[in-house]
């Protein structure tokens, strides 16, 4: 006998894209929060056309760029948008409006009948860009400026 395997996948078929997964959960909510979660993926590709949308955390979209920007998760009563370097980005329109006690993230709760206001939106998404790209480059100047840690071996 023989033993049975299951049978190759094709290498051009990976599974469902994360983009086709993010389109998937915008139709399945068929009411305020699809339009909201797709206009803020409208945004977030105007303001960095090379956005790289990914699906993690049972089903969350999330928008990185030399890491994570935000992820834009759905509630019964709210659209959130939470930065994952929220803490360290400007935010002088105050978008901003949930999670504010912690050290790094923060978040935008949209609601209902809520407007978005894109500019500072998308200025907003160019900063945790600006930053992530900034941190990409961070390590390289750090080991650089560190002088050599001498060790005392015991003989």
């Amino acid at each position: 006998m023989t033993p049975r395997t299951a049978p190759a996948l094709p290498a051009t078929d990976p599974g469902p894209s994360a983009a086709r997964q993010i389109d998937a959960k915008i139709a399945a909510l068929d009411d305020w929060r699809g339009e909201v979660l797709a206009r803020i993926r409208t945004i977030i590709h105007a303001a960095d056309p090379q956005v790289v949308e990914t699906v993690k955390w049972r089903g969350v979209p999330v928008w990185e760029h030399d890491g994570i920007l935000c992820t834009g998760e759905t509630y019964t009563s709210a659209v959130k948008m939470t930065f994952a370097k929220g803490a360290s980005l400007p935010d002088p329109a105050g978008l901003f409006n949930a999670s504010l006690d912690g050290n790094t993230r923060r978040a935008i709760d949209v609601h209902e009948g809520d407007t978005l206001n894109a500019r500072a939106l998308k200025a907003l998404i160019r900063a945790a860009v600006a930053l992530n790209a900034s941190k990409m480059r961070a390590p390289a100047k750090k080991a650089a400026a560190r002088p050599a840690r001498k060790v005392a071996r015991k003989v």
